[in-house]
């Protein structure tokens, strides 16, 4: 039984209609983008893998690479269905499409804005993970963190879902990696707030703290503009019947669905792509470890650019033959804690990064026994650069910061890619997600926050703010709630005319976004302990 208030604002003869079966068509649709999502991971797989000469006698690698896939796109078939209500919600209630042609509609927008993301907030979710973890992503404590953090996502998600809560799929998984952080440090002795970059972690929880924010009250502020500016009154006042909006209401308000969905698969699907990328590089490296894409012309830059770096870097500071770089480069990254050796070790790294790439020609001549140990060298040197970036701990002119800059970004370019099937495969997900379950959070985000039925003003605004705001974090590469964002839009909408709020709803909503993350974090961090020990 859902937790939410069941007593209904909306009059019957206004009520959207809800209840439709599934139609033959929709079916065979559904069950057509799931046999093409499987055939095209799978063969994507087996030709890159076969590229590479990387066949094993020994299956468990790839057993568990098709496990950890599942379970990867099972979040985001969650998301789907838990996330992407939210950008329907207002288009059924306000009669402007019917819900089952809304729900495939949205589907098709979440796959394309998948499609089209950059993949900057993919990699940002990687970088919160512990280091030595992402690491050894293909060690049995590495599969432990992808199983753990995924699995509690999932089970909050659906949980959540069950109630008829819109959580936020994003909180869950940042709460979810938290958790593993924490608990991967106890595990090795650390204090528990050593496991977790408190920075970026900060930099993720301030977007997912402000969007709700934003939501309430740029929908509010946009409400009350539109009843300044705009005086027809149909536009305020609930919708006569089921009969659909005037034609340029529905048209913004369908432009405003489309876009929240577009946005939110071009944001909520990076973080299914990230993880599913850590996966590929910890159990087939020889693939995925390394953009193999990489044009030659490419490379030759890469390598000039390191030799530039590191003699603009030789005029601060002088290598000496003691220096472990990768030791302490890894001490750096973990801790954030600048000392006197972590220069001369960063110059270190860079020679060797060049020397490497420059002795093997192409990253597809890499031998595959160090294409890992080359990443990892590379992700030591992206992460070192990007901390002392920000760090006031040692000061350096503006043409080695310009150089360092430089430098990353060929560094990122080589390691941080997503290839077009991972792409495919999880907007299949997102958008299959999409098509199933997402009646409950309708429900409660058209029915249970206000008093009275969603006005035409009302649906428009709050898909307007969220198509915005989730659009921008993209831009910003920062992980945004789109749950959080529309239904805190409904709720200022709702405010600015007047209608009333539900409280026991806003009640229930609050709880789910206050517990999100410590249950998530107890979730994950469990399951880690868990699976750790039995691996």
């Amino acid at each position: 039984m859902s937790v939410i208030d069941s007593t209904l604002p909306v009059s019957s003869n206004s009520r959207p209609q809800l209840d439709h079966k599934t139609g033959l068509i929709t079916v065979v649709i559904f069950l057509g983008l799931l046999v093409t999502g499987i055939s095209v991971a799978g063969y994507s797989l087996v030709i890159d893998i076969n590229e590479v000469g990387g066949q094993s006698v020994n299956w468990l690698p790839y057993i568990l690479l098709g496990v950890a896939l599942l379970i990867a796109l099972g979040f985001e078939f969650a998301n789907g269905f838990h996330d992407t209500a939210n950008a329907v919600a207002t288009v059924i209630y306000t009669h402007s499409l019917p819900a089952n042609f809304a729900v495939l509609w949205s589907g098709l927008f979440n796959f394309l804005g998948v499609l089209a993301s950059s993949g900057a907030v993919a990699f940002g979710i990687v970088s919160l993970l512990p280091v030595e973890l992402i690491m050894q992503v293909g060690s049995g404590a590495g599969f432990a963190m992808v199983f753990a953090l995924l699995i509690a996502a999932i089970l909050w998600n659906i949980g959540t879902w069950s109630l008829g809560l819109p959580a936020s799929s994003s909180h869950t998984l940042i709460g979810s990696i938290i958790g593993v952080g924490i608990a991967n440090a106890l595990l090795h002795g650390r204090d528990g707030t050593s496991g977790v970059d408190w920075a970026q972690a900060t930099k993720v929880g301030y977007s997912l703290l402000l969007s709700p924010i934003v939501g309430f009250t740029c929908a509010a502020l946009l409400l009350l503009t539109m009843k300044a500016l705009i005086k027809s009154k149909e536009l305020y006042e609930e919708p006569k019947g089921n009969m659909p909006p005037p034609l340029w209401i529905r048209g913004l308000l369908i432009l405003t669905c489309t876009g929240v969905s577009f946005a939110h698969g071009s944001n909520d699907g990076q973080k299914g792509m990230g993880l599913i990328m850590l996966i590929l590089i910890g159990t087939v490296p020889m693939a995925y470890a390394l953009n193999r894409a990489m044009p030659l012309d490419h490379l030759t830059e890469f390598v000039a650019m390191s030799h530039v770096t590191q003699e603009s870097l030789l005029k601060n500071v002088t290598i000496t033959s003691s220096v472990d770089p990768h030791a302490i480069l890894s001490d750096y990254v973990r801790t954030k804690e600048y000392k006197d050796e972590v220069l001369p070790a960063l110059v270190s790294m860079i020679g060797n990064i060049g020397a490497e790439v420059k002795e093997y020609g192409s990253f597809a001549h890499v031998p595959l026994e160090t294409v890992s140990n080359v990443r990892n060298d590379m992700y030591l040197t992206s992460e070192s650069i990007r901390i002392l970036d920000k760090s006031n701990a040692v000061k350096l002119d503006a043409d080695i910061k310009t150089n360092l800059k430089a430098f990353q970004k060929d560094i990122d370019e080589s390691t941080k890619f997503i290839p077009l099937w991972v792409k495919v495969i999880v907007a299949i997900a997102l958008g299959l997600g999409t098509m199933v379950g997402w009646k409950r959070i309708v429900v409660t985000v058209g029915e249970k926050i206000g008093k009275s039925h969603l006005t035409y003003a009302q649906g428009a605004s709050a898909e307007l703010v969220a198509m915005m705001t989730i659009g921008a974090a993209d831009l910003f590469g920062l992980p945004v709630s789109t749950t959080h964002v529309l239904s805190t839009g409904v709720a200022g909408a709702m405010a600015a005319n007047k209608s009333g709020l539900r409280w026991v709803t806003i009640r229930n909503l609050v709880m789910a976004w206050v517990l999100t993350l410590p249950a998530a974090m107890i979730l994950s961090g469990s399951l880690y302990w868990l699976f750790s020990t039995l691996v």
